[in-house]
């Protein structure tokens, strides 16, 4: 780090491209959002095996407004994601002590949805070494009525953020002058142009060292 504190806030993806982590290796306390609407269209519920393929959870048919931490699993959701697992050859055979937790995360009991996907990130975040502080946005003490923009700024307020770091693909919902008013830089990261778009593949099948390589080597960032 730089000295300033940063701050990351991001949906929990499940397992998504390894792009996606160096937004843990970047910040001091990653922040899982979790009391924010589930984007049925997004990655917070499949991961991408392959080009066009994707691993995808069971989860129950929930109201278009369910929020992320509330979203809970098909009734046979066990028997369902074994078979979906099977597909792509997993859990395989696992070569590290990180692939054999991820093993068992991934054929393990299914308790709480977001518990399980938070899990999930710290398996991985382990594996490639990283060690943000990580805790979920509804532990947070901020004004729920608060939305986008602001409610990003009351998070890293509340954590005492000096720095608020966001995935590429946020340039066009935050503005740096709202962040700067506050004392927070705001920065993003480079589009992602790393060897490893599909992280759950390459967790069993690639060495460590080569992932965390490229997480930190392509971990750069522009205002």
């Amino acid at each position: 780090m730089t000295g300033k504190r940063t701050i990351a806030v991001m949906q929990p993806y499940f397992f998504p491209y390894l792009g996606y982590f160096r937004l843990l290796a970047a910040c001091d306390i990653f922040v899982v959002f979790d009391d924010v609407q589930f984007p049925r269209r997004g990655r917070v519920h499949r991961c991408e095996m392959s080009p066009g393929r994707w691993l995808t959870l069971p989860l129950a048919p929930m109201p278009f407004v369910t929020l992320i931490k509330n979203l809970r699993w098909a009734s046979d959701a066990r028997s369902t994601l074994d078979k979906r697992l099977a597909v792509f050859g997993l859990p395989g055979q696992a070569t590290t002590p990180a692939s054999e937790r991820i093993s068992r995360h991934l054929t393990g009991p299914l308790g709480d949805v977001t518990d399980y996907l938070e899990e999930g990130l710290r398996l991985a975040a382990d594996a490639l070494e990283l060690e943000p502080e990580i805790l979920r946005s509804s532990s947070i003490d901020i004004d729920p009525a608060l939305r986008g923009q602001e409610r990003v700024i009351s998070i890293v307020q509340a954590l005492g953020g000096q720095r608020y770091i966001n995935a590429p693909g946020g340039h066009g919902l935050y503005m740096a002058e709202a962040f700067r008013r506050v004392g927070v830089d705001l920065q993003f990261l480079e589009p992602y142009a790393g060897r490893f778009p599909h992280t759950l593949p390459a967790l069993f099948g690639n060495d460590l060292t080569d992932l965390r390589d490229d997480v930190r080597s392509t971990c750069l960032w522009t205002p």
